[in-house]
């Protein structure tokens, strides 16, 4: 069994973490750290945990542990790295920002399976990445891989109050977001980073734009994305290109119709949708943005660090209503 810890135990992501992985075949969670929580119940934090486990809070990891899921937020994760404050021996999933983009101060890789699956089997540390760069990049890296990106990419996606964590604030609490939408980060959004640094590894030569519109909405989970772009080939030559590019990569799937989010929530899937109209090429794109768009995609990466089937313990069903 793989002995799992988690770092910042009590938010969101975490949750989703603990609930996968306490039904994943080959994992146990030997400490789950929260310094707000510590020597309570999981459930004081996670409610729905209530008969499931009787697993407490620690305020420090067990020192037999070989994967740690950095859960603390974003800012936070390069603090706990640089002071060593985990096992050296340990691989790390980091689920915040901090080492997405590439540097030689660190030799973290971009979680992406779908862009770094072998990378990732070799790694030791793996970032893994933002949730709505999860669900652009799927949509159009098949475009940058055939080297179609040529023209300013325009996106436009939105997201539930989950995708900003636990801590209510003034455009997460219900009775604002409730009934409402709103525009957030236009043009500045912070994946932007991430989504540039894929599509050129793939495509070396892109230096357009990505126009990137985020929004919020009045929901509590999932992510709906469209890009679109000006593109010659045909609709059928785009598919295949797509149809090629996932053909061994089991969570994404190309969808006949135009994708809901109830379509993914609670699943680590991601379906996308092309369509075309006079010459713009359009990408819809879904995914959850807790589990595809975070602690499922951190799953997903722990398989393949360990070398198991990337599914593995991710089998999660979506439910219609």
């Amino acid at each position: 069994m793989i002995k799992v810890g988690i770092i910042g135990g009590a938010g969101y992501t975490a949750g989703e973490l603990i609930r996968i992985l306490l039904n994943h075949p080959k994992t146990e969670i030997t400490s789950v750290v929260s310094q707000s929580h510590k020597g309570e119940f999981l459930a004081s934090a996670h409610p729905d945990l209530e008969g499931e486990t009787t697993l407490k809070f620690d305020s420090e990891l067990t020192p037999d542990v070989e994967v740690i899921f950095l859960c603390s937020g974003h800012g936070k994760s390069t603090a706990i790295v640089e002071n060593r404050a985990i096992p050296e021996s340990a691989k790390i999933i980091d689920l915040s920002s901090d080492y997405r983009i590439k540097s030689n101060k660190h030799d973290f890789v971009y979680g992406l399976p779908e862009l770094n699956r072998e990378n990732i089997k070799n790694a030791k540390h793996i970032a893994n990445p933002g949730c709505f760069a999860t669900c652009i990049q799927l949509s159009i890296l098949p475009l940058a891989d055939a080297g179609l990106l040529n023209q300013d990419v325009h996106v436009t996606a939105i997201t539930g109050s989950t995708g900003a964590g636990q801590n209510p604030t003034d455009t997460t609490h219900f009775s604002w977001r409730s009934n409402n939408a709103s525009i957030y980060k236009a043009f500045t959004h912070q994946h932007l980073s991430e989504i540039r640094q894929s599509i050129q590894q793939l495509q070396p030569n892109f230096f357009q734009n990505i126009h990137f519109i985020p929004m919020r909405g009045a929901f509590t989970r999932g992510i709906l994305a469209t890009s679109y772009l000006p593109l010659g080939a045909s609709l059928q030559e785009i598919k295949s290109l797509f149809d090629t590019y996932y053909k061994h990569h089991p969570f994404v799937h190309i969808s006949e119709t135009s994708p809901d989010v109830k379509r993914v929530v609670n699943t680590n899937k991601a379906l996308l949708h092309i369509q075309k109209e006079n010459e713009q090429i359009l990408i819809t794109g879904v995914i959850d943005n807790l589990l595809k768009g975070a602690s499922g995609q951190a799953v997903q990466n722990m398989n393949l660090l360990f070398g198991l089937n990337e599914t593995t313990g991710l089998t999660l069903k979506s439910g219609a209503f």
